[in-house]
């Protein structure tokens, strides 16, 4: 029996399928991160058009930065515990304590400033062990804990300083500070700077920036993964505090001494800063820069309601404003964010 094959038949082939059509990169992530830096550069526009003869200039450029150091610094110590999932709201005393104990020991007291700034810091961390005590051993709420210890250190701050302003402090701090330039900006800008870029490695690419944001996200889920929780709970409160002496050895140069009360007038911006910072840059994160485009977006923003000669009350306002849609769009962001991880 022979079989005959028909050598003109067509091959049983498969035919290719379409390779599917590319898809372009999505705008809205993209736009998410940016959005801030985008509305900063549309309020600058807004207010050069409307003062174009103060705003947009060399001059008022180099103030707006070198101004916002100590806002800056203080922000970016308020993200550590924020991160965690604590607030810290005795921060903003805490820099005034720091300012306070060195002008008092420089001035007064005759101590010359490197010992008198390591007091300071020491008082502060001191201040920052106290919030951990409180917040890790005692279980107190950290938004309760803080806002009580912060009103207790406001209080030795008047006590220390006789409720008066101490002035005079030694020239060396100042000219660290505020009586140097480069590039026409004062040297504590580029303190902060510094500060935001040590942040954003420790945040970013440490695995203690990694246990803080795991611990901030579910600390009964880091504790089952074998994460010291309580410790790093505390940590965060104490770093957030030797971060506020920071702050506290910068306005205490900017202003050549201290003042009992002065330093409560950052609270808002500061908070507001960090949590309109969540929301660019990395949003859903508590972020070193985001939190440096969100201090120069609100400082722009009120220099150039200064400019248009509005009420002083307008500026609290507007960052009592800017803390409360920071808060709900921050919030909303890391929803957002987190419904992503989950598809």
């Amino acid at each position: 029996m022979s079989v005959t094959i028909d050598k003109t038949a067509a091959p049983n082939t498969v035919a290719p399928e379409e390779a599917p059509p590319k898809r372009r990169p999505a705008l809205g992530p993209v736009f998410e991160k940016y959005a801030l830096v985008l509305a900063l550069v549309a309020v600058v526009v807004f207010f050069s058009v409307l003062r174009p003869e103060v705003y947009p200039t060399a001059n008022n450029l180099q103030n707006i930065l070198g101004s916002q150091a100590v806002l800056l610094i203080l922000a970016l110590g308020l993200i550590v515990p924020l991160t965690a999932g604590e607030f810290d709201l005795s921060a903003v005393s805490t820099m005034s304590l720091a300012a306070m104990t060195i002008a008092v020991l420089n001035v007064q007291h005759g101590w010359s400033l490197l010992p008198a700034i390591l007091v300071a810091i020491l008082a502060a961390v001191f201040v920052g062990l106290v919030n951990a005590l409180l917040v890790v051993r005692l279980q107190i709420d950290s938004f309760i804990a803080t806002l009580g210890s912060g009103t207790v250190v406001l209080g030795v701050v008047q006590w220390i300083s006789d409720s008066t302003s101490v002035t005079g402090i030694d020239s060396g701090l100042v000219d660290a500070t505020i009586g140097t330039r480069v590039f026409g900006v004062s040297l504590q800008f580029y303190y902060a700077l510094a500060l935001v870029l040590v942040a954003a490695v420790v945040f970013q690419y440490t695995p203690i920036g990694r246990r803080l944001l795991f611990v901030g996200r579910g600390a009964q889920v880091a504790r089952l993964s074998g994460l010291h929780v309580d410790r790093i709970r505390g940590g965060a409160l104490v770093t957030s505090a030797f971060v506020a002496a920071l702050a506290g050895i910068v306005y205490a140069g900017m202003l050549s001494g201290a003042d009992p009360s002065s330093g409560q007038s950052f609270m808002l911006p500061a908070f507001a800063a960090a949590f309109l910072g969540a929301t660019a840059i990395v949003p859903g994160r508590f972020n070193a820069f985001g939190t440096l485009v969100a201090v120069y977006f609100l400082v722009a923003g009120v220099v150039g309601l200064q400019m248009l000669g509005v009420a002083s009350f307008v500026q609290q306002l507007f960052y009592g404003g800017a803390l409360v849609i920071a808060v709900a769009l921050s919030g909303a962001v890391r929803r957002r964010t987190a419904s992503r991880g989950k598809r």
